[in-house]
């Protein structure tokens, strides 16, 4: 039996709200140092992240068809190969501006694989899901891979599940104050 910790599989977050003008944001320039920390600390949104975790309970019903139900997780629990996990990383704009340029990127652990498909949002339009083939270097909503047929041809054609590393969410334009948007997504224990 495998043990994953839930706990160490945290949420990583860009949040890019200020544009960069050749200042770093809440390093104070020597030549205007009261400046620049006053309206850093003015304009600086405050998102809080969370990551929840469930495991796919999978019973009969009373017609012998599978009922799916999710079990929440905590801490240090206890999976088995083949069992299913899903994930809600819920970010939470409780500023009063909005927030623009939310990026989320999540890794997939290497115990795992993603559940084709599986990645939803809810609480924003414009929300854009992209996966990672290559350790979080680059992001596309359709990964490929070539492959060498026996006759020599290469063809391009989707990634396998067994190939993705990471999970991004890019929530548009902004999240609105005061609000709070979920994305989730399926893994897989090896």
């Amino acid at each position: 039996m495998k043990r994953v910790s839930i706990a160490g599989l945290g949420a990583i977050a860009l949040i890019a709200a200020l544009p960069f003008s050749g200042t770093i944001p809440g390093v104070p320039s020597l030549w205007n140092m009261s400046s620049v920390i006053a309206s850093n600390t003015q304009h600086q949104p405050q998102v809080h992240l969370q990551l929840d975790a469930e495991k796919q309970v999978v019973q009969q019903d009373k017609e012998n068809k599978p009922k799916i139900t999710w079990k929440s997780l905590s801490g240090q629990a206890a999976v088995i190969p083949g069992d299913v996990l899903r994930y809600t990383i819920s970010a939470e704009n409780f500023s009063d501006r909005p927030v623009k340029n939310l990026t989320i990127k999540q890794p997939i652990p290497k115990a795992m694989v993603y559940v084709l498909k599986s990645a939803t949002i809810n609480g924003n339009t414009g929300t854009k899901i992209a996966y990672s083939i290559d350790g979080g270097h680059t992001f596309v909503e359709n990964p490929t891979v070539k492959v060498t047929l026996p006759s020599g041809k290469v063809e391009t054609r989707p990634a396998p599940a067994t190939a993705y590393t990471n999970i991004s969410w890019n929530f548009g334009t902004s999240v609105l104050p005061k609000t709070t948007i979920k994305g989730t997504y399926q893994l897989q224990v090896r």
